[in-house]
């Protein structure tokens, strides 16, 4: 939290003191805005301008994306409105690198932007290197992971074709004597638990916009065509590694890869999970790692085994994903999901799990 300290008493001394001299005192969303852009930085990420000797100089792309991470603190539902008021609010367009509105990008640029910081990953990246600069030296004591739905505006992609079954029939039942069943295919769980490597397990899962269903907090059956964000979220609702699969996909097939992945970024201890990842592969790889797994039994239409006392008390800290999925969508742009493609869709979520971070480290410090 030093580092955090550090931020904190450089916006306090001079930024701060520089533009309340400029624009007056300033309106607490750009205080915090200012706050979280100092936090995360992502400008150093982006490479400066190349001025040549002979043409136009390349656009400067680091304004811009401060500007998107503007645009999930803000909420703005489009880049159109982003625009509008870099425009018309000039602590804005300073804060994000801007001094006068001829300077701003149009429309069509911030869109290649978008495109570019897409392809390569941008807001991972920071995200990773957030992790790796705050997190590294802590020891976390509970991982609360699940999903929240994603909506999207673009057209589902067909069903996968089923596998067509071999021409050799066999009898149901017990084989004969003397004769072998062939073999079953592991499972994709089984797979990922077998030693699958990390890579690998990200490629396997499907990643296309299709239909995806979910039984609400109410009891009450949830349809919706889009994406599934799946997240670890560690205590003060700060997300540790988040993965974007098809709504289809189902929350135990994300699980062991987010384990993997958050085991390498943080250490802790707990492990809270809902039914959906009552699995024995889910459990044995997360002992494996070290980790005490605490998962909600799925009650297989029997009858549900109580929870241990001491488990159940721990368990009560899984609230911190609901209210951190909550908080990416009612504040941080999730429900305005207007680009189409996983690595789009992906990138566009990051800004908000960007701003939901440092506003973590933030309150981990004391600073609001």
């Amino acid at each position: 939290m030093q580092i955090i300290s550090t931020i904190l008493g450089h916006l306090q001394r001079f930024l701060f003191p520089a533009l309340e001299e400029d624009y007056g005192p300033l309106p607490t969303k750009h205080r915090k805005l200012t706050t979280l852009l100092e936090v995360i930085r992502i400008e150093d990420f982006v490479p400066a301008p190349v001025r040549g000797y002979r043409g136009n100089p390349d656009e400067d792309r680091r304004p811009v994306a401060r500007a998107f991470i503007a645009k999930a603190v803000f909420d703005f539902p489009t880049t159109r409105v982003l625009l509008d008021q870099l425009r018309t609010s000039p602590v804005l367009r300073r804060v994000c690198g801007w001094e006068r509105t001829g300077d701003i990008p149009s429309e069509s640029t911030f869109s290649r932007a978008f495109a570019q910081f897409a392809a390569s990953e941008l807001p991972q990246r920071v995200h990773e290197h957030l992790n790796a600069t705050h997190l590294s030296d802590c020891v976390v004591e509970h991982i609360s992971r699940d999903s929240t739905a994603i909506l999207a505006r673009e057209k589902a992609a067909k069903p996968a074709k089923k596998k067509e079954k071999s021409s050799v029939r066999r009898r149901r039942g017990r084989p004969k004597r003397g004769e072998e069943a062939p073999p079953k295919e592991p499972t994709r769980l089984q797979r990922q638990a077998a030693g699958m490597p990390l890579s690998e397990m990200i490629r396997e899962l499907p990643t296309a916009c299709d239909f995806g269903s979910k039984r609400n907090s109410q009891g009450h059956t949830e349809t919706w065509k889009g994406y599934k964000l799946h997240l670890d979220w560690a205590d003060g609702k700060y997300p540790v590694s988040c993965l974007l699969t098809s709504a289809s996909v189902h929350d135990s097939q994300a699980a062991i890869p987010l384990m993997t992945m958050t085991s390498g970024r943080v250490r802790y201890m707990y492990e809270l999970m809902d039914a959906a990842y009552d699995a024995k592969a889910i459990d044995e790889k997360s002992l494996s790692l070290g980790h005490v797994p605490i998962i909600d039994r799925n009650s297989r239409k029997g009858e549900k085994p109580e929870m241990d006392p001491a488990k159940a008390r721990r368990f009560k800290e899984r609230t911190n994903s609901e209210r951190g999925n909550s908080g990416l969508k009612d504040d941080l742009g999730a429900r305005h999901v207007r680009v189409r493609g996983p690595m789009k869709v992906m990138a566009h979520l990051m800004y908000g799990v960007l701003a939901l971070a440092a506003d973590s480290l933030l309150r981990w410090a004391g600073a609001t």
